[in-house]
């Protein structure tokens, strides 16, 4: 039970969110406060528009009045940013896809070009899902590389040239303000940025996964990465360096030279960039991970031979990560996720990881697909702005 003095308007709606308490009794219970106190508190929450309120089935006497949380009441528009293209949507506050665009960008030009690329796209994609600008409420962006979260900054990306501590919430900020229309003394659109693997391991959690403990995400694609939540929250580290695998050394590979300068990288071994130059060593033309998807779904049997390959060396790593944070569950999610690399992970981590560490263990595919890092980029925001505190903070400004 929460004190009374904790169980603010936003720790209401924190308990209302996460289903927790979904009725005035259930409130009541679970924050010890009176039903009249519960009842200012839902009327402040009610006066923004945040809740929505349904009659519930009865067990006898009169039927329970259900209070869920309204995702309709505002929109968010979110950006996963990959290396030669990117994915830009507009989604409500659950995470459902109004409007979507997707097209070629090179992260590579930079990020004042490739910010206001994006920015661009905006007004024909809040057009297309119906909604009015002032509906937005923040942009979420999904980046590949490190992020340091409280600065929003990209931190010595190996795969993002030009984008090392570049002030991009500041950016895109200004970019969305000229090309959508928000005055910025109006208050700039709220911007939060994190890396992408981070953002998918939190949209898989959260759409399939909720009860697992520990979960781990390793997205496969032009580098290598990984995601952890822990408990209902992303691990980031200090600085956001958390889940950075793709550059643990292998002992056995001193030639292979990573892009972030050093030698033996897991990344320059197994990700889909490596296997690119692989394969179109032996003749077939590959520039990244989406082309050695395409192969791959060709049923080429040098793609598949080394897909398994890579497997198996990214499973060299898992076997440690496993050990260490003794996960629920362990996706597989990018370009190279598929069965032979599935298949090559799994034939190192039964081999050398502890029986117990495997015994209770799932090692599933990404259900999201391509939407992961929009529908996490998105939950990003939404669990920053409706936070205990956060929330507290914009009611009152807004009814205060």
């Amino acid at each position: 039970m929460l004190t009374p003095n904790q169980a603010s308007a936003g720790e209401l709606l924190e308990l209302i969110r996460s289903g927790r308490a979904n009725t005035r009794a259930d409130l009541q219970r679970a924050t010890g406060l009176s039903r009249s106190t519960v009842g200012q508190r839902l009327d402040l929450l009610n006066r923004v528009g945040w809740l929505r309120h349904t009659d519930g089935t009865s067990t006898g006497g009169r039927p329970s009045h259900r209070i869920d949380f309204d995702p309709s009441h505002a929109s968010v528009i979110a950006i996963d940013l990959e290396t030669r293209h990117a994915r830009a949507a507009v989604l409500d506050l659950a995470g459902t896809i109004l409007a979507e665009h997707t097209a070629p960008l090179n992260i590579g030009d930079g990020p004042e070009q490739v910010l206001d690329q994006l920015a661009g796209w905006f007004p024909d994609l809040i057009t297309a899902a119906g909604i009015e600008p002032g509906h937005v409420c923040g942009v979420g962006l999904s980046v590949p590389g490190p992020v340091d979260w409280e600065t929003g900054r990209v931190v010595q990306p190996p795969i993002m040239p030009g984008w090392d501590q570049y002030p991009i919430r500041a950016r895109m900020q200004e970019a969305y303000a000229r090309h959508v229309g928000r005055s910025l003394e109006d208050g700039p659109v709220p911007v939060f940025v994190d890396n992408d693997a981070n953002l998918m391991a939190l949209a898989e959690h959260q759409a399939n996964h909720r009860d697992c403990a520990a979960f781990v995400l390793v997205k496969v694609s032009t580098g290598i990465g990984a995601g952890v939540v822990i408990g209902r929250d992303v691990f980031r580290g200090v600085d956001g360096g958390a889940g950075d695998i793709g550059h643990i050394r292998l002992h056995d590979r001193p030639d292979a030279l990573c892009m972030c300068g050093s030698h033996g990288c897991l990344a320059a071994v197994a990700s889909g960039r490596a296997l690119a130059g692989q394969l179109s060593e032996l003749g077939l033309p590959s520039a990244s991970g989406s082309d050695v998807r395409r192969l791959l779904s060709e049923g080429h049997p040098d793609a598949i031979r080394l897909a398994r390959e890579a497997g198996r060396r990214a499973g060299e790593v898992l076997v440690t990560v496993v050990t260490l944070l003794n996960p629920g569950v362990l996706m597989l999610a990018g370009d190279l996720s598929g069965v032979p690399f599935m298949t090559g992970v799994r034939e190192l981590l039964y081999q050398r990881a502890m029986p117990r560490t495997t015994a209770g263990l799932q090692i599933v595919t990404s259900r999201l697909g391509d939407h992961a890092g929009l529908i996490g980029a998105a939950a990003m925001v939404v669990e920053f702005l409706y936070s205990p505190a956060r929330a507290d903070a914009r009611l009152a400004a807004r009814v205060g």
